[in-house]
């Protein structure tokens, strides 16, 4: 039987337990203010074995070098030169989604890894009501057939498409609308073929969705399309370089494939919206917490809108299939991330990050090229 002092200790030490995870997103919140606006840099009191040395980036020589949309979630992006952003992302990224016929739920590439095939195609005109055609193909051998569907529909055609509340990560509270089309198959028969379930092809409707809040944007109020919780994804080339040192240094190890001596961890598997570089080391997105866009080197533009990268983006097994052929790798990249990159976010510990996401403040513009201009630097 235990005694009264082992009851004790026990007691004490569970007590202790308690107090420390009811501390640790106060603390992380405290350390996360820390931060100083850019001329001078932000503290280097970092707390844990993953803090970053900010004196290691050059934080005057960064630069957007890609700029990726993803029309439809989960189908495959398209590389572009520049892009219009609202509050709620990219113009035209992320704004359909591919919903099941039987409960209107989000379906993505973690479910049916074959819908990265599926290639989306902005096709703008600016001569018609509905500003252009969202064109989507298939891959020849699945026997699908193209078809598009209006960019912005008007009023009197939504008034045809389906009303339904869609539902992502468990909650139903999305509005969208099922696509249509006046020649051919509908997008839904056609989807269904290739998904081989029933599916519709949704647009986001105007009800805003919010983003969650964070532990440094508690009040966070920004909306959303259908990205997974917020309207911009930042990556840096550096980062992804080092994710692929790390994953040649482990080839025979869990799994990982002797290919992966030689292949290419390419970016696209992380689906980013802005691909950044020369920081020159890896993993500056971890430490930019607010910045612009500018088209020179040294800032002209003062009104510029802010972008602040509110949470670190965590991880799943979508970045294991291959943008290009749909083949899901059984280790690359998630168990290098999980290897090297979890403990990272404090709300999710447990989970592997790379990237960060992001909210935007005002309408805007941004191209290929541009500088970024760091005007503060702290916890994301």
């Amino acid at each position: 039987m235990p005694t009264i002092v082992e009851y004790g200790l026990a007691t004490l030490q569970a007590s202790w337990i308690s107090v420390i995870f009811l501390l640790t997103p106060f603390a992380y919140l405290v350390l996360s203010q820390r931060s100083k606006s850019i001329g001078g840099q932000s503290d280097k009191e970092e707390v844990g074995s993953n803090a970053l040395d900010h004196s290691s980036f050059d934080m005057s020589n960064i630069r957007v070098t890609k700029i990726f949309i993803h029309p439809i979630k989960s189908c495959k992006g398209t590389s572009v030169p520049e892009a219009k952003y609202t509050l709620e992302g990219l113009d035209n990224d992320r704004k359909w989604c591919i919903v099941r016929a039987d409960n209107n739920a989000v379906v993505t590439a973690r479910d049916v890894a074959k819908m990265v095939l599926i290639n989306p195609r902005i096709i703008p005109d600016a001569s018609c009501p509905e500003g252009g055609r969202l064109e989507i193909s298939f891959p020849k051998e699945s026997g699908c057939e193209a078809f598009s569907v209006p960019l912005n529909p008007t009023k009197e055609a939504l008034q045809d498409w389906r009303n339904l509340d869609i539902s992502l990560w468990g909650k139903d509270d999305i509005e969208g609308y099922v696509c249509q089309t006046n020649v051919g198959r509908s997008p839904s028969e056609i989807l269904s073929q290739y998904m081989e379930l029933p599916v519709h092809l949704a647009m986001k409707g105007l009800r805003p969705r919010i983003c969650p809040p964070t532990l440094r944007f508690p009040d966070l109020d920004a909306p959303s399309y259908f990205q997974d919780g917020y309207p911009l994804m930042l990556l840096s080339e550096e980062s992804v370089a080092a994710m692929q040192d790390r994953t040649r240094g482990m080839v025979g190890m869990q799994g990982i494939a002797e290919k992966w001596s030689s292949d290419t961890l390419q970016v696209e598997r992380f689906r980013p919206n802005i691909v950044i570089k020369g920081a020159g080391a890896p993993f500056f997105e971890d430490i930019l917490t607010e910045f612009t866009f500018d088209s020179h080197r040294e800032s002209v533009d003062k009104g510029s809108p802010v972008i602040r990268l509110v949470s670190k983006c965590t991880r799943c097994m979508l970045p294991n299939v291959h943008p290009d052929t749909g083949v899901l790798d059984k280790a690359v990249p998630l168990k290098v991330l999980m290897k090297h990159r979890r403990g990272l976010d404090p709300e999710r510990p447990s989970q592997a990050c790379m990237g960060c996401n992001g909210i935007l403040t005002a309408n805007g513009m941004v191209k290929v090229g541009d500088w970024i201009h760091v005007r503060k630097t702290g916890f994301v």
